[in-house]
């Protein structure tokens, strides 16, 4: 889900994925860290008004894997039909 989120926009902050998503803080952090461990996810951590911001992009690499579980995805789809 996260991926695809990423796949619709530039960039998206924690507060919006947090959102679209309905994941807790946590377990948000825990799937990007994931994400960004794989080289799905660029992670930008910088400071607004001395508030903390976090900006997430999907990376090329995040969108040829997402294009490749959404061929697969394709594929079983029509083995079912």
């Amino acid at each position: 889900m996260i991926l695809a989120i990423l796949s619709g926009v530039e960039e998206a902050d924690f507060v919006f994925l947090l959102d679209q998503t309905g994941l807790t803080r946590g377990n948000l952090s825990s799937h990007v860290r994931r994400l960004e461990d794989v080289g799905y996810v660029a992670v930008e951590k910088t400071f607004v008004d001395r508030i903390p911001r976090t900006v997430y992009r999907l990376t090329l690499s995040g969108r040829e894997g997402l294009a490749r579980y959404r061929e697969r995805l394709a594929a079983v789809m029509r083995t079912l039909t």
